[in-house]
């Protein structure tokens, strides 16, 4: 995300209000725009098609299909993107460009395969129990290994800095979806939730064929060095189950609620609690924009000093090192500040607007007595993932693999404690989560900027690890050689 930092300094040096606005305005264009342009799809399709005349099982067969394929597309993908990052970050910086591919390759066959064991007997529980319809049932599992090939083109994209091409692919791909979905309901008179699925298929895998070439076009030599990649999810094991962890602890709460009172069960196949799942939709996009400012802001305005402290850990001296070892963490505390200070005021007001405007459109009740402790909760949590982001920076990863297991675990454990509470405190257990979470990083923090230096100098080998036969432990003996000198001066 730094790569961006050059031209958002460029915007943000103007230092007015146009610039601000504008900078702001780019950050959320390059960062969530494609995630807007699928839903502003899917809500454009349901308007033109007359989705509300569907039947009530048809609508939400269809939107828990949606919600499934993404859901677990992103968990299935979890594992080896941190992994698969780390290694591209490394051939890149090294300049080994011909090693991209092979990376490439090796994480696209273990993503597809890894998707493909769990989407498969999910397919075949929903076609033989829930009775649904092979086609059907085809066409979401067809959505679901596409929109994987996506997130994972993604990674390469967003590493070569190349946003707006994947925003402008995103856009092709909705408006591909939306006009074929008109096309098959009404000229080929398909069903509307079979059209809108298939249609949406179609524009996820326009969008993975155009990352794929444009990732080819990028990178068109071929080292063949494969089993250099699978070595770094042994070098960097940490790396997959931090990201798998936190990217479970952002929806195992709704994981928990399924199995309550709240649940709807769909074609014997689907789970899913609709009102805890709105409320908790509601408050992520509350809080999406702490992602815009940590980019804008933090990591933008970090990497200057980060940079700074490399440089002079190369070549500076003890006292250039640690000038600019404080500097740096000055830095990191004042802007993680600001970015809470900034988020809150953000917060507070899309919190207002939204209980203000939502109920009237008919978005009230139990959702938004559910809504505000999640909102709360998301505000701490994308807050914990800067920090995390900070302890990558200085490559602790046994510091993000924790905080990452106690937010996914004390989330977990926290809503299943809230299932016992009253409806206004469902979201306490995201609220503890990623407290605790926020706390371990916040510390582990302190503790990097207290033993930084052991942390970077004392973390290298001075004797390579080799095979063989173990040496004895013993290397000296004093009364031997004793004993050898007194021999030799008989001798002698």
């Amino acid at each position: 995300m730094a790569g961006i930092g050059v031209k958002l300094n460029h915007i943000f040096g103007k230092n007015t209000l146009t610039t601000n606005l504008v900078g702001f305005g780019y950050s959320t264009l390059i960062t969530i725009a494609p995630m807007l342009l699928v839903i502003g799809a899917i809500f454009a399709m349901q308007k033109i098609l007359g989705f509300e005349t569907v039947g009530y099982s048809d609508r939400e067969l269809f939107a828990c299909t949606v919600l499934y394929i993404f859901i677990f597309s992103l968990l299935t993908a979890s594992p080896f993107n941190s992994v698969l990052s780390k290694y591209m970050s490394d051939v890149i910086y090294e300049e080994r460009f011909e090693d991209i591919m092979p990376c490439f390759y090796v994480g696209l066959i273990m993503n597809i395969g890894f998707s493909c064991l769990l989407g498969i007997p999910f397919c075949l529980h929903e076609y033989f129990v829930g009775q649904v319809e092979v086609v059907y049932v085809f066409a979401g599992y067809c959505g679901f290994i596409a929109l994987v090939m996506v997130f994972y083109s993604m990674l390469y994209l967003s590493i070569c800095k190349d946003y707006k091409r994947i925003s402008f692919f995103f856009f092709l791909g909705m408006l591909l979806t939306v006009l074929l979905s008109v096309i098959f309901v009404r000229l080929l008179h398909w069903s509307k939730t079979f059209g809108m699925l298939v249609a949406i298929d179609i524009g996820f895998m326009l969008i993975a064929c155009l990352e794929l070439a444009l990732v080819r076009s990028y990178f068109r030599d071929n080292s063949g060095r494969y089993r250099e990649v699978l070595r770094y999810f042994k070098r960097y094991w940490q790396l997959i189950f931090t990201n798998f962890l936190y990217t479970l602890g952002l929806y195992i709460h709704n994981f928990v609620f399924w199995t309550t009172d709240l649940q709807l069960v769909v074609a014997k196949s689907f789970v899913c609690a609709t009102i805890y799942d709105l409320a908790t939709c509601i408050a992520m996009f509350t809080n999406i924009s702490a992602s815009v400012i940590f980019i804008a802001r933090v990591e933008m305005r970090f990497h200057e000093r980060y940079k700074a402290y490399s440089e002079a850990v190369i070549g500076g001296r003890g006292m250039d090192i640690s000038l600019a070892k404080s500097r740096m963490f000055r830095k990191l505390s004042e802007e993680l500040m600001n970015l809470v200070r900034i988020q809150f005021i953000v917060t507070v007001v899309i919190f207002l607007l939204c209980i203000v405007f939502l109920p009237q459109i008919g978005y009230g009740g139990a959702v938004m007595r559910i809504y505000p402790c999640l909102a709360a909760g998301y505000f701490i949590l994308f807050t914990m993932y800067a920090e995390i982001i900070f302890l990558y920076y200085f490559n602790d990863l046994k510091g993000s693999l924790i905080t990452a297991a106690v937010f996914c675990a004390f989330t977990m454990f926290g809503s299943m404690l809230a299932t016992t509470f009253s409806m206004v405190w469902y979201g306490i257990g995201l609220v503890i989560g990623a407290t605790l979470g926020f706390g371990v990083a916040y510390a582990r923090l302190q503790w990097l900027e207290k033993n930084l230096d052991e942390h970077v100098f004392c973390n290298g080998l001075l004797l390579k690890y080799g095979t063989g036969k173990k040496k004895p432990g013993k290397v000296f003996d004093r009364y031997e050689i004793e004993k050898n000198n007194r021999k030799n001066k008989k001798g002698a």
